[in-house]
């Protein structure tokens, strides 16, 4: 995994604390499109559970799977004992055992290219699903969002992270899953989550990006420090979720790739 995903165990209860949840929708999604019951599941890059969470509460039994400890001990602290929790990165998993389901929230551009999908088709039983999902988190307020940008340009000019394919756009992974000859019938859902939050928790939401991580300390509170000079006290985000879904292949369907809405 590159140097930058390894961030974010420094502030991994800062993360716990303001990285947004996920809505209950999602697996309602997830639910809709799998071919059979959903079971149990493998989480990769799993962090502080913010996704665990909303699997398990689902009755489905997960094993949660992330590279640092720090984050993990902060997942066993908001999660069900029931959860199985491995120290380990997609390239380090075994691979012995399959589940339904293979999930990914804002993780799965942190894995090695080279063999994401051959390892997460071998942790899935013939006809599995894979399931990632992720999407920025901005200022909803266009006026606002450039007096933020504008405040933070002395020491950072984009908070968001490139997609592996070098793109800011909203077809990765569903693109390279459709190119896999190992899945089929991609699809790409939009999920709506707009929330409001007050600006000290936005503020504590943008030092757990890894833009800021990669700054000095120093320079990250002066950054951080300046955009929440031109804040007002709440703010309305604009935080929709990119659901992206395939099936290994292993069934008589046919590859497809659609997109659509679920609110």
């Amino acid at each position: 995994m590159p140097t930058r995903a390894r961030l974010f165990g420094s502030v991994a209860a800062d993360y716990a604390r303001y990285r947004l949840e996920y809505p209950p929708s999602v697996v309602d999604a997830i639910g809709r499109y799998t071919s059979g019951p959903l079971r149990e599941a493998v989480e990769i890059g799993a962090g502080t559970g913010k996704a665990t969470t909303l699997f398990t509460q689902s009755g489905i039994r997960v094993t949660a799977t992330d590279p640092d400890d720090a984050m993990l001990d902060q997942l066993r602290q908001h999660v069900p004992a029931s959860v199985v929790v491995i120290r380990a990165s997609l390239e380090d998993l075994d691979t012995t055992r399959v589940s339904d389901l293979v999930y990914a929230a804002a993780a799965l551009h942190w894995t090695d290219p080279a063999q994401r999908w051959q390892k997460v088709a071998r942790l899935l039983r013939p006809d599995g699903t894979v399931a990632i999902m992720g999407g920025p988190v901005d200022l909803a307020d266009p006026e606002l969002a450039a007096m933020s940008r504008a405040a933070r340009s002395p020491w950072l000019d984009e908070e968001h992270l490139a997609a592996p394919d070098g793109s800011f756009d909203h077809h990765w992974p569903a693109a390279e899953l459709s190119e896999s000859p190992l899945f089929t019938d991609v699809r790409q859902l939009t999920i709506t989550r707009r929330p409001t939050v007050s600006s000290a928790d936005y503020i504590g939401f943008l030092s757990t990006l890894s833009a800021y991580l990669q700054l000095s300390r120093a320079d990250r509170r002066r950054a951080l420090d300046a955009v929440a000079d031109v804040l007002p006290e709440r703010v309305d985000l604009h935080a929709d979720i990119r659901l992206h879904l395939a099936r290994r292949l292993g069934s008589a369907r046919g590859p497809t790739h659609t997109e659509s809405s679920d609110g």
